[in-house]
């Protein structure tokens, strides 16, 4: 995977987080960036997994699917050690399952299959609707907008540059906190020009997948991604990467939520190509729990 591209400061940092280093066969280790967070976030421990499945894969071969399980929340102070076991190397697929390590323990662990490219049954579910993402207001005019009705860490963190570029189609569940239908839809890019490699594309789909995944379960209870009122944390995640595509133009993620119970939610997603091509699929269940704010620190 080659990580040169044109690309802001943050896309930079993201590129470097994902070009881990080879520490021996079958062993990569990679680090965190310092934004002061209490742990890892997890679409960068998704993203560094597959690169580390993919450096032992042939190179005619793409994921085409991967199931993981956040088990321990990581330190962002620690690096962490991604040992590949090599499970098949079949005539058209190649499966391989990772561990993230930090502290002598499994933090993580994702099994991912590869698919040389062959032909095939064609069909797909269709786009929404929705306007496209220049009719939109872009990250600095939601800032002007929105940024002095959402909590104080949230703000901190849209005033930061990001790598991945997002512009939601509605934005009115940050300024009117009732509780509604628990869908949403996000244009999101990569913030720079990146290179041709397929491979480094789906590693930054999979980091971009799972910051609002999540999040979308918190529409039907009037709450944001950063409130002190809950705990909210993925358990498990996965994607199938359906179709060709690039990370650095536009593509629609489609979410929603139909289920949360048991301190635990539910959300699905669709990813579209800006002219309707359905190129991933993801799921997610992750921990909401409410919990007593007079416990928090802030």
């Amino acid at each position: 995977m080659n990580p040169k591209t044109n690309t802001n400061s943050a896309l930079e940092a993201l590129l470097s987080l994902l070009d881990l280093e080879p520490l021996e066969h079958n062993l990569f280790r990679g680090t965190s960036p310092s934004y002061g967070w209490q742990r890892v976030y997890g679409g960068q421990v998704l993203g560094q997994a597959l690169v580390a499945a993919g450096r032992t894969v042939e190179d005619d071969r793409l994921a085409h699917s991967l199931h993981a399980y956040f088990l321990i929340g990581g330190d962002p102070n620690h690096p962490i050690l991604y040992e590949v076991e090599r499970i098949r190397d079949g005539g058209s697929f190649t499966t391989r399952r990772v561990r993230g390590i930090q502290h002598g323990r499994p933090i993580f662990a994702m099994s991912v299959s590869f698919h040389k490219p062959e032909e095939g049954f064609d069909h797909q579910s269709t786009m929404p609707d929705v306007p496209p993402p220049e009719e939109l207001p872009n990250e600095r005019e939601l800032r002007d907008r929105i940024l002095d009705r959402l909590p104080k860490n949230m703000r901190s963190y849209w005033q930061h540059e990001r790598p991945i570029e997002m512009r939601p189609v509605d934005i009115s569940r940050y300024l009117d906190r009732a509780k509604s239908e628990p869908v949403q839809k996000i244009w999101m890019r990569a913030s720079g020009r990146l290179s041709d490699d397929p491979k480094l594309h789906q590693c930054v789909l999979a980091y971009a997948s799972d910051f609002t995944l999540l999040d979308t379960a918190l529409i039907a209870h009037g709450k944001l991604l950063f409130d002190t009122d809950i705990q909210l944390a993925s358990l498990d995640h996965a994607m199938w990467l359906h179709r060709p595509f690039r990370a650095d133009e536009w593509l629609l993620y489609v979410q929603d939520s139909p289920s949360a119970h048991g301190a635990r939610g539910f959300c699905r997603g669709s990813v579209y190509t800006r002219d309707g091509q359905l190129v991933a699929s993801t799921t997610q269940e992750g921990l909401m729990r409410p919990r007593d704010t007079a416990f928090v620190v802030k």
